[in-house]
């Protein structure tokens, strides 16, 4: 198979058009970020990258708190407005439809229509150039009630999210297996992927 060689770049995909929310229920803004990610997992560790330009940089600063969103694909459009607006001249929260509510262990705002919300607590900024990294401590979860089945387990296919690559938008799709289908066992003892 023939392969073009391109220069370095951050053609890393797909990565979630997140949603970030900063400051604080009297004065909040929301930025939409695609350079985020989980560092680690026990302790919870995440990150946001954001360009010091930016309006929300400087309450990422001050504030040293943020929730990360995860957006529904049908939310594509309104991560996408939240991405090319600034919240220095424009409300967003009032122009996308937005609830705002008190999140549960971090002064930064939750977005009530997102399924997916992690409330984050930063520990370090690292400048990397173009951008700042804001590492923090995923110090909360929240997810909307309708992602959940009645025994309590979490169906993210539910949540139907949005998925962000090469500067275009998709919502993900049909689910391909589970962590570790690739070694489990079928039924009559035989290895292989499930149906």
């Amino acid at each position: 198979m023939a392969r073009r060689n391109m220069k370095g770049g951050t053609l890393l995909a797909p990565v979630p058009p997140a949603l970030v929310t900063v400051g604080d229920m009297e004065k909040p803004n929301v930025l939409t970020v695609a350079w985020t990610g989980i560092l680690c997992s026990d302790p919870a560790k995440t990150y946001v990258s954001v360009r010091p330009t930016r309006y929300s940089w400087g309450i990422l600063r001050e504030k040293g708190e943020f929730v990360i969103h995860l957006p529904a694909a049908g939310q594509a459009r309104l991560v996408d407005y939240c991405g090319i607006y600034t919240g220095a001249k424009v409300n967003k929260f009032e122009k996308c439809g937005f609830t705002l509510t008190e999140s549960t262990a971090v002064q930064a705002p939750t977005i009530a229509e997102c399924p997916v919300a992690l409330e984050c607590r930063v520990c370090e900024v690292i400048p990397l150039g173009s951008h700042d990294m804001f590492l923090a401590d995923i110090v909360a979860v929240t997810a909307d009630e309708s992602l959940f089945d009645s025994a309590g387990k979490l169906h993210m296919e539910r949540a139907e999210l949005c998925a962000y690559a090469h500067g275009e938008y998709y919502a993900l799709g049909r689910r391909l297996g589970t962590f570790g289908f690739s070694a489990a066992k079928r039924r009559g003892g035989k290895g292989g992927r499930r149906k």
